[in-house]
Protein backbone atom coordinates (compact mmCIF):
# COMPACT_ATOMS: atom_id res chain seq x y z
CA UNK A 1 0.00 0.00 0.00
CA UNK A 2 1.25 3.13 -1.29
CA UNK A 3 1.67 5.83 1.83
CA UNK A 4 -0.33 8.70 1.12
CA UNK A 5 0.27 12.37 1.17
CA UNK A 6 -1.28 12.98 5.08
CA UNK A 7 0.78 9.57 6.08
CA UNK A 8 4.18 11.19 4.29
CA UNK A 9 4.03 14.67 5.66
CA UNK A 10 2.86 13.71 9.74
CA UNK A 11 5.80 10.88 9.13
CA UNK A 12 8.06 13.35 8.21
CA UNK A 13 7.33 16.29 10.82
CA UNK A 14 7.47 13.34 13.67
CA UNK A 15 10.49 12.10 12.82
CA UNK A 16 12.43 15.65 11.67
CA UNK A 17 11.32 16.49 15.26
CA UNK A 18 12.31 13.29 17.47
CA UNK A 19 14.55 10.79 15.86
CA UNK A 20 16.80 12.32 12.51
CA UNK A 21 19.63 14.20 15.47
CA UNK A 22 19.45 11.17 17.23
CA UNK A 23 19.63 8.85 13.97
CA UNK A 24 22.32 11.16 12.40
CA UNK A 25 24.55 11.25 15.72
CA UNK A 26 24.46 7.40 15.46
CA UNK A 27 25.38 6.88 11.80
CA UNK A 28 28.15 9.11 12.66
CA UNK A 29 29.16 7.18 15.41
CA UNK A 30 29.16 3.63 13.53
CA UNK A 31 32.85 4.92 11.84
CA UNK A 32 33.66 6.89 14.55
CA UNK A 33 36.86 5.43 15.38
CA UNK A 34 38.07 3.89 18.89
CA UNK A 35 40.51 4.45 21.14
CA UNK A 36 43.78 2.08 21.21
CA UNK A 37 44.88 2.53 24.68
CA UNK A 38 41.55 3.71 26.67
CA UNK A 39 41.21 6.09 29.69
CA UNK A 40 38.98 5.20 32.11
CA UNK A 41 35.98 7.26 33.07
CA UNK A 42 36.19 9.40 36.00
CA UNK A 43 33.72 8.35 39.05
CA UNK A 44 30.61 9.91 39.21
CA UNK A 45 30.37 12.18 42.25
CA UNK A 46 26.40 11.58 43.21
CA UNK A 47 25.69 8.33 41.50
CA UNK A 48 23.04 7.12 43.77
CA UNK A 49 21.12 10.87 42.90
CA UNK A 50 17.34 9.71 40.94
CA UNK A 51 18.54 12.69 38.00
CA UNK A 52 21.77 10.61 37.28
CA UNK A 53 21.19 9.53 33.31
CA UNK A 54 21.45 5.76 33.66
CA UNK A 55 23.69 5.74 31.03
CA UNK A 56 26.59 6.82 33.05
CA UNK A 57 25.94 4.14 35.39
CA UNK A 58 25.52 1.59 33.17
CA UNK A 59 28.77 3.14 30.60
CA UNK A 60 30.79 2.51 33.86
CA UNK A 61 29.74 -1.28 34.78
CA UNK A 62 32.95 -3.27 33.17
CA UNK A 63 31.89 -6.63 34.58
CA UNK A 64 28.58 -8.54 34.12
CA UNK A 65 26.11 -9.14 37.02
CA UNK A 66 26.60 -12.10 38.14
CA UNK A 67 23.14 -13.24 37.73
CA UNK A 68 20.71 -16.10 35.29
CA UNK A 69 20.89 -14.75 31.64
CA UNK A 70 18.07 -12.65 31.08
CA UNK A 71 16.57 -10.11 28.99
CA UNK A 72 14.74 -7.75 31.02
CA UNK A 73 12.54 -5.09 29.31
CA UNK A 74 12.26 -3.76 25.74
CA UNK A 75 15.30 -3.13 23.15
CA UNK A 76 15.43 0.65 24.05
CA UNK A 77 14.32 0.23 27.48
CA UNK A 78 16.29 -1.67 29.48
CA UNK A 79 18.98 -4.08 30.46
CA UNK A 80 20.70 -7.68 31.01
CA UNK A 81 22.06 -10.06 33.51
CA UNK A 82 24.36 -12.87 32.84
CA UNK A 83 25.82 -11.29 30.25
CA UNK A 84 28.34 -13.45 28.20
CA UNK A 85 31.01 -11.86 26.48
CA UNK A 86 31.89 -12.73 22.08
CA UNK A 87 35.20 -13.91 22.33
CA UNK A 88 37.31 -10.80 19.99
CA UNK A 89 39.03 -13.52 18.38
CA UNK A 90 37.54 -16.84 16.24
CA UNK A 91 37.98 -19.01 13.48
CA UNK A 92 34.98 -16.79 11.37
CA UNK A 93 34.96 -13.67 13.36
CA UNK A 94 36.52 -11.16 14.94
CA UNK A 95 35.71 -8.34 16.76
CA UNK A 96 35.72 -4.27 15.94
CA UNK A 97 36.11 -1.16 18.35
CA UNK A 98 37.31 -3.37 20.59
CA UNK A 99 37.63 -0.60 23.44
CA UNK A 100 33.78 0.43 23.36
CA UNK A 101 33.33 -2.93 25.43
CA UNK A 102 30.14 -3.74 24.00
CA UNK A 103 30.77 -7.40 22.41
CA UNK A 104 28.36 -8.53 25.58
CA UNK A 105 24.87 -10.18 24.77
CA UNK A 106 22.77 -12.74 26.04
CA UNK A 107 23.72 -16.43 25.10
CA UNK A 108 21.51 -16.82 22.57
CA UNK A 109 22.84 -13.68 20.93
CA UNK A 110 26.36 -14.82 21.08
CA UNK A 111 25.75 -18.61 19.89
CA UNK A 112 23.53 -17.10 17.20
CA UNK A 113 26.81 -14.90 16.22
CA UNK A 114 29.22 -17.80 16.07
CA UNK A 115 26.46 -19.93 14.20
CA UNK A 116 26.44 -17.20 11.25
CA UNK A 117 30.11 -16.92 11.22
CA UNK A 118 30.45 -20.35 10.46
CA UNK A 119 27.93 -19.64 7.17
CA UNK A 120 29.96 -16.69 6.04
CA UNK A 121 32.39 -18.68 3.95
CA UNK A 122 29.57 -21.51 2.45
CA UNK A 123 27.52 -19.07 1.53
CA UNK A 124 29.13 -15.57 1.27
CA UNK A 125 32.32 -16.50 0.33
CA UNK A 126 33.90 -14.71 2.99
CA UNK A 127 36.85 -15.43 5.77
CA UNK A 128 34.15 -14.47 8.11
CA UNK A 129 31.88 -11.60 9.59
CA UNK A 130 33.64 -8.48 11.58
CA UNK A 131 31.16 -7.75 14.97
CA UNK A 132 30.67 -4.29 15.61
CA UNK A 133 28.34 -3.21 18.55
CA UNK A 134 26.55 -5.33 20.88
CA UNK A 135 25.83 -4.26 24.46
CA UNK A 136 27.29 -3.30 27.13
CA UNK A 137 28.25 -5.87 30.23
CA UNK A 138 25.05 -5.18 31.77
CA UNK A 139 23.19 -3.94 29.03
CA UNK A 140 21.23 -0.64 29.36
CA UNK A 141 21.21 2.96 27.54
CA UNK A 142 24.96 3.98 26.41
CA UNK A 143 27.02 6.81 26.84
CA UNK A 144 27.11 7.38 22.51
CA UNK A 145 25.48 6.08 19.90
CA UNK A 146 22.52 3.74 20.10
CA UNK A 147 18.84 3.90 21.93
CA UNK A 148 18.80 0.39 21.42
CA UNK A 149 21.04 -2.71 22.25
CA UNK A 150 20.34 -2.24 25.78
CA UNK A 151 18.84 -6.02 26.54
CA UNK A 152 21.88 -8.05 25.02
CA UNK A 153 19.68 -9.05 21.71
CA UNK A 154 20.74 -6.73 18.68
CA UNK A 155 24.43 -6.87 16.86
CA UNK A 156 25.43 -4.85 14.33
CA UNK A 157 27.21 -6.86 11.68
CA UNK A 158 29.57 -5.03 9.51
CA UNK A 159 28.68 -5.41 4.88
CA UNK A 160 32.61 -5.64 5.02
CA UNK A 161 34.18 -9.25 4.55
CA UNK A 162 36.55 -10.19 7.54
CA UNK A 163 40.00 -9.83 6.22
CA UNK A 164 41.60 -13.26 6.09
CA UNK A 165 44.50 -12.31 8.68
CA UNK A 166 43.95 -11.23 12.19
CA UNK A 167 43.82 -7.38 12.23
CA UNK A 168 46.01 -6.14 14.85
CA UNK A 169 44.48 -3.75 17.41
CA UNK A 170 44.78 -0.63 15.77
CA UNK A 171 43.16 -1.82 12.78
CA UNK A 172 40.36 -2.66 14.74
CA UNK A 173 40.03 0.64 16.20
CA UNK A 174 40.50 2.43 13.12
CA UNK A 175 39.59 0.91 10.07
CA UNK A 176 36.33 2.14 8.65
CA UNK A 177 33.97 -0.02 7.07
CA UNK A 178 32.42 0.42 3.28
CA UNK A 179 29.52 2.63 2.42
CA UNK A 180 27.40 -0.01 0.72
CA UNK A 181 24.91 3.11 -0.50
CA UNK A 182 25.67 5.31 -3.79
CA UNK A 183 26.05 8.93 -3.22
CA UNK A 184 22.03 9.83 -4.52
CA UNK A 185 20.99 6.96 -1.62
CA UNK A 186 18.81 5.48 -4.06
CA UNK A 187 20.40 2.19 -4.64
CA UNK A 188 23.40 0.12 -3.54
CA UNK A 189 27.08 0.98 -5.11
CA UNK A 190 27.70 -1.44 -7.51
CA UNK A 191 31.45 -1.05 -7.27
CA UNK A 192 31.16 -2.35 -3.55
CA UNK A 193 27.87 -4.21 -3.35
CA UNK A 194 28.41 -8.20 -4.11
CA UNK A 195 26.39 -11.18 -3.80
CA UNK A 196 28.43 -11.86 -0.83
CA UNK A 197 26.72 -9.02 1.20
CA UNK A 198 22.92 -10.55 0.13
CA UNK A 199 24.35 -13.93 0.88
CA UNK A 200 25.05 -13.35 4.56
CA UNK A 201 22.03 -10.76 5.17
CA UNK A 202 19.91 -13.67 4.13
CA UNK A 203 22.04 -16.33 6.09
CA UNK A 204 21.13 -14.14 9.08
CA UNK A 205 17.36 -13.84 8.73
CA UNK A 206 16.77 -17.60 7.80
CA UNK A 207 18.37 -18.16 11.17
CA UNK A 208 15.04 -18.75 13.47
CA UNK A 209 16.47 -16.72 16.23
CA UNK A 210 16.47 -13.77 13.97
CA UNK A 211 13.44 -11.18 14.74
CA UNK A 212 14.32 -8.31 12.69
CA UNK A 213 17.15 -6.93 10.32
CA UNK A 214 17.81 -3.30 10.25
CA UNK A 215 19.17 -2.12 6.58
CA UNK A 216 19.14 1.01 4.32
CA UNK A 217 16.57 1.44 2.36
CA UNK A 218 18.49 0.92 -0.92
CA UNK A 219 20.03 -2.53 0.54
CA UNK A 220 16.31 -3.10 1.09
CA UNK A 221 15.78 -2.20 -2.24
CA UNK A 222 18.44 -4.43 -3.91
CA UNK A 223 17.51 -7.34 -2.01
CA UNK A 224 14.00 -6.77 -3.12
CA UNK A 225 15.40 -7.06 -6.76
CA UNK A 226 18.55 -9.32 -6.73
CA UNK A 227 17.01 -12.07 -4.41
CA UNK A 228 16.14 -15.40 -6.26
CA UNK A 229 14.23 -19.05 -4.97
CA UNK A 230 12.84 -18.71 -1.72
CA UNK A 231 12.15 -15.28 -0.46
CA UNK A 232 10.32 -15.75 2.76
CA UNK A 233 13.60 -13.91 4.74
CA UNK A 234 13.15 -10.69 3.09
CA UNK A 235 10.02 -9.95 5.24
CA UNK A 236 12.35 -9.68 8.29
CA UNK A 237 14.75 -7.07 6.72
CA UNK A 238 13.36 -3.99 7.55
CA UNK A 239 14.70 -0.22 6.25
CA UNK A 240 15.99 2.48 8.73
CA UNK A 241 17.51 5.13 9.03
CA UNK A 242 21.63 4.91 8.28
CA UNK A 243 22.51 1.44 8.40
CA UNK A 244 24.63 1.62 4.94
CA UNK A 245 27.55 0.34 6.44
CA UNK A 246 26.66 -2.46 8.85
CA UNK A 247 23.16 -4.49 8.94
CA UNK A 248 21.55 -4.82 12.44
CA UNK A 249 20.32 -8.02 13.76
CA UNK A 250 17.80 -8.17 16.02
CA UNK A 251 16.62 -11.57 18.07
CA UNK A 252 13.49 -12.76 19.82
CA UNK A 253 13.37 -12.98 23.35
CA UNK A 254 14.61 -15.78 25.02
CA UNK A 255 13.20 -18.43 26.87
CA UNK A 256 13.44 -17.24 30.65
CA UNK A 257 13.12 -14.07 30.51
CA UNK A 258 9.80 -13.46 31.18
CA UNK A 259 10.44 -9.84 31.64
CA UNK A 260 11.59 -9.35 28.33
CA UNK A 261 9.31 -7.33 26.04
CA UNK A 262 8.81 -8.51 22.45
CA UNK A 263 8.36 -5.90 19.16
CA UNK A 264 4.84 -5.90 17.14
CA UNK A 265 4.65 -8.60 14.92
CA UNK A 266 6.22 -7.95 11.27
CA UNK A 267 3.48 -6.82 8.96
CA UNK A 268 2.74 -9.52 6.19
CA UNK A 269 4.67 -9.40 3.00
CA UNK A 270 8.09 -9.49 1.40
CA UNK A 271 8.25 -5.54 2.16
CA UNK A 272 8.97 -4.78 -1.28
CA UNK A 273 6.18 -3.05 -2.39
CA UNK A 274 4.76 0.58 -3.07
CA UNK A 275 5.45 0.98 0.75
CA UNK A 276 9.22 0.78 0.06
CA UNK A 277 8.96 4.04 -2.00
CA UNK A 278 8.51 6.13 1.26
CA UNK A 279 11.83 5.97 1.77
CA UNK A 280 13.25 7.57 -1.24
CA UNK A 281 10.94 10.71 -1.07
CA UNK A 282 13.27 13.63 -1.42
CA UNK A 283 12.46 14.70 2.29
CA UNK A 284 13.43 11.43 3.43
CA UNK A 285 16.51 11.26 1.77
CA UNK A 286 17.33 15.06 2.23
CA UNK A 287 15.30 16.26 5.61
CA UNK A 288 15.88 19.74 6.90
CA UNK A 289 16.26 19.44 10.75
CA UNK A 290 14.42 21.51 13.48
CA UNK A 291 16.74 23.67 14.90
CA UNK A 292 14.04 24.18 17.84
CA UNK A 293 13.74 20.15 18.64
CA UNK A 294 14.24 19.51 22.01
CA UNK A 295 16.50 17.00 23.06
CA UNK A 296 15.35 13.31 24.53
CA UNK A 297 15.66 13.49 28.38
CA UNK A 298 18.13 11.03 29.56
CA UNK A 299 16.74 7.66 30.57
CA UNK A 300 17.15 7.37 34.16
CA UNK A 301 17.41 3.91 36.83
CA UNK A 302 13.57 4.94 37.22
CA UNK A 303 12.30 4.91 33.84
CA UNK A 304 13.79 1.26 32.82
CA UNK A 305 12.59 -1.91 34.75
CA UNK A 306 12.47 -2.48 38.25
CA UNK A 307 14.92 -5.34 37.74
CA UNK A 308 17.73 -3.05 36.61
CA UNK A 309 18.21 -1.85 39.83
CA UNK A 310 19.61 -5.54 40.85
CA UNK A 311 21.84 -5.81 37.83
CA UNK A 312 23.41 -2.29 38.53
CA UNK A 313 23.82 -3.35 42.03
CA UNK A 314 25.01 -6.98 42.06
CA UNK A 315 28.41 -7.83 42.15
Amino acid sequence: MTPNKTFVAASLTATAILSFPLVFSSLAFAQEKGAVDPKPLPPLAHPNDPSTPAKELFGRALEPADLSARAIGFYSRGCLAGAKALPVNGETWQVMRESRDRYWGHPNLVNFLERLSLRAPREAGWPGILVGDMSQPRGGPMLTGHASHQIGLDADIWLTPMPDHMLSRREREEMSATNMVRGDGLDVDRLVWTSGQLAIIRAAARDPVVERIFVNAAIKKALCRDATGDRDWLRKVRPFYGHNYHFHVRIACPVGSENCREQDPIPPGEGCDDSLNWWFHEAVLHPRLNPHARQRTPLTMADLPPECRQVMVVR
